[in-house]
C-alpha cells in the first residue's frame, strides 16, 4: 500500500504526492510545536500540540513512525498509521486506521511544513490542509526469504539497537 497526500489551501488543491513510507506534517524552521487538528472521514479525531504528526503505511511503520514511538505493523497490512511526534499535553498514542480512511490534517499555527518520504519539506500555512488516503497505486516487493523473515529482521535490529552490540 502507498499513500496519496494532497495539499489544500482555501479549498484549492496546490499539489499531490505519493508516499511509500510516510507523510509528515511538522514544525518548520522555528523550534516551537505546531497545532494540528486531525479528521478521519470528515469527523474530528483529535487536536495535537506537537512537533508534528506522521501518517505512515505498514512499510513506514518501521521507519520514522517507529522512532517516534509508534507500533510495528506487518508489511502485508493495508492500514494508515497516525503517530504524533513529541506531543505536548496531548494524546501520545498512535492510531491505526483502515485502508479506506481519509485523514485530514489541518494546520492551526504558523511555521509548519510537510514532507513525503523524507524529501525536502514544503512550507504550509495556517489553515492549510493535508489530506492523506490510500493511493490507487501500490509498490511491489520481492521476498527472497521465508514468511518469517519480517519478524526475524525486526527482532535482530531491535536487539542490536537496544544493546549497542550486534547479536
Amino acid at each position: 500500500m502507498m499513500l496519496r497526500a494532497e495539499h489544500i489551501r482555501a479549498g484549492e488543491k496546490i499539489g499531490a504526492s505519493l508516499a511509500l513510507n510516510e507523510v509528515v506534517v511538522g514544525r518548520g524552521q522555528y523550534l516551537r510545536p505546531v497545532r494540528l487538528s486531525t479528521f478521519v472521514d470528515g469527523r474530528e479525531l483529535i487536536s495535537y500540540v506537537a512537533d508534528g504528526l506522521i501518517a505512515a503505511t505498514a512499510t513506514g511503520s518501521t521507519a520514522y513512525a517507529l522512532a517516534a514511538g509508534g507500533p510495528i505493523l506487518p508489511p502485508e497490512l493495508r492500514n494508515i498509521l497516525l503517530v504524533p511526534i513529541a506531543p505536548h499535553l496531548s494524546v501520545d498514542r498512535a492510531v491505526v486506521l483502515s485502508e479506506g480512511a481519509t485523514v485530514g490534517i489541518v494546520i492551526k499555527s504558523e511555521n509548519a511544513v510537510f514532507s513525503v518520504d523524507g524529501q525536502p519539506p514544503t512550507p504550509i500555512m495556517e489553515d492549510d490542509r493535508v489530506n492523506v488516503t490510500a493511493a490507487d497505486v501500490t509498490a511491489q516487493f520481492v521476498r527472497f526469504g521465508n514468511p518469517g523473515y519480517f519478524y526475524r529482521n525486526v527482532t535482530m535490529h531491535i536487539n542490536e539497537n537496544s544493546s549497542g552490540v550486534p547479536q
